[in-house]
């Protein structure tokens, strides 16, 4: 269907502009009449809605250059926007002032497409739903429940809140794994630097001493004339190993694999898994305080879970609990919790305050997380001085025997 450019005002008087697709300009009319706009000028035009909010004056260089829209934006969007509602301003200027205010560029564009669609007739989370990249299910789930039960001030706050928490943990989890990282990667570039560049040298030397060398000493030499001669095959291996790994990995059963073996790491799995868990109590918290249906809610919540093994299991619940199951029973079932937790659910579901023990569940994982976060680097070292020790002996046993052997023969001789 052909688009549309209009003008028109609202039911504030306020002038407003966008372009829609439809039949004719009369079925552009009925739109705009029956969304609460009364229009002015309908004009036919070959620029999409989609990129009617750039303007479609932006370049391609702009566009390929514009930074994308973090969780901070959407985070502080949350905010500012309960903060607007709860102070009786409309939601339409509201947005007017967050889009000519915005600091990100691509987010003023989805601001101002969610205010064509809103002047269009959409509902604000059909409006956001044409910005999967931006709003994941979850929140557009929750800001439906806001629309239906007519407290969207009230899940926009506990929105705001559910993405710091999110954002926190990945910070978290972020810095307790820069240290370990730089170690590993040092060590693997000094491995490199030795095999290419400082053995040869040393087998240069060794030739010159027409004697037989250790066993260790012989190993280095292999490995590095092999090294020297095969790195153009280790660099397309390795490229090729990442490649099918991510393939792998964005597959259906490659991730369902992935992800479950990750949760049985030494020292990463149980990181991971309470901070999914936590994650899943504060949003299972977060839908059913805001008047989610159990099973809605679980469905929502289990798109949210980063581990799709942990995803499977939440689904899991759901169909149990649609089976007339109690959350006691499936969350038993589910083998992800601890009889602690447990304990908790069986409270919350028979005092009916489900939500607050869910809380306290978040809360306790959120605890436990931080203090495997805060000695992760204590855990960590001692397995890296281990693998550096090693390496080091490795080397010195390889380069300095045969030195050793060569200055005890010259000394006998004497």
């Amino acid at each position: 269907m052909p688009f549309f450019a209009y003008k028109g005002r609202n039911g504030s008087g306020e002038l407003v502009a966008g372009v829609l697709e439809g039949a004719d300009t009369g079925a552009i009319a009925d739109q705009l009449s029956g969304g609460g706009v009364t229009p002015l000028e309908i004009s036919p035009t070959t620029r999409k809605a989609s990129s009617a909010g750039a303007g479609g004056k932006d370049s391609l260089w702009e566009r390929l250059m514009a930074k994308k829209v973090t969780s901070l934006d959407v985070q502080l969007f949350s905010r500012q926007i309960y903060t607007l509602l709860k102070s009786g301003v409309p939601i339409m200027r509201g947005l007017a002032g967050l889009q000519e205010s915005a600091v990100n560029k691509s987010f003023g564009v989805v601001i101002r497409d969610l205010r064509e669609s809103l002047d269009a007739g959409r509902e604000l989370s059909n409006a956001m739903r044409r910005h999967p990249d931006v709003f994941n299910p979850f929140f557009l789930s929750m800001v439906r429940v806001g629309e239906m039960t007519g407290r969207l001030e009230e899940v926009f706050l506990r929105l705001f809140d559910h993405l710091e928490f999110d954002r926190d943990m990945r910070e978290r989890v972020k810095t307790a794994l820069r240290y370990p990282s730089f170690v590993i990667i040092a060590m693997v570039a000094a491995m490199i630097v030795v095999n290419v560049f400082v053995i040869p040298q040393f087998e240069t030397v060794f030739k010159s001493f027409h004697a037989e060398l250790p066993l260790m000493t012989r190993v280095l030499i292999g490995s590095s004339r092999f090294t020297v001669a095969w790195w153009p095959a280790f660099v397309a291996a390795g490229a090729g190993s990442v490649f099918a790994f991510r393939r792998w990995t964005r597959s259906s059963a490659g991730r369902l694999a992935w992800d479950r073996y990750k949760l049985r790491l030494p020292i990463a799995g149980k990181i991971v898994h309470k901070a999914t868990m936590a994650r899943f109590a504060r949003s299972f918290a977060l839908s059913l305080r805001s008047g989610v249906p159990i099973v809605q809610a679980l469905t929502v919540v289990s798109q949210t879970a980063d581990n799709a093994w942990l995803s499977q299991r939440i689904e899991q619940m759901r169909d149990g609990v649609e089976r007339g199951e109690s959350i006691l029973r499936t969350a038993t079932n589910a083998q992800v919790f601890t009889p602690i937790v447990l304990q908790m659910i069986a409270v919350g579901e028979e005092s009916g305050s489900l939500d607050d023990l869910m809380d306290e569940i978040a809360m306790m994982y959120e605890r436990e997380v931080d203090y495997e976060l805060k000695t992760l680097s204590s855990q960590i070292e001692p397995i890296l001085i281990t693998f550096l020790g090693v390496m080091v002996l490795v080397l010195a046993l390889g380069i300095f025997l045969p030195i050793w052997d060569l200055g005890k023969a010259a000394l006998h001789n004497k």
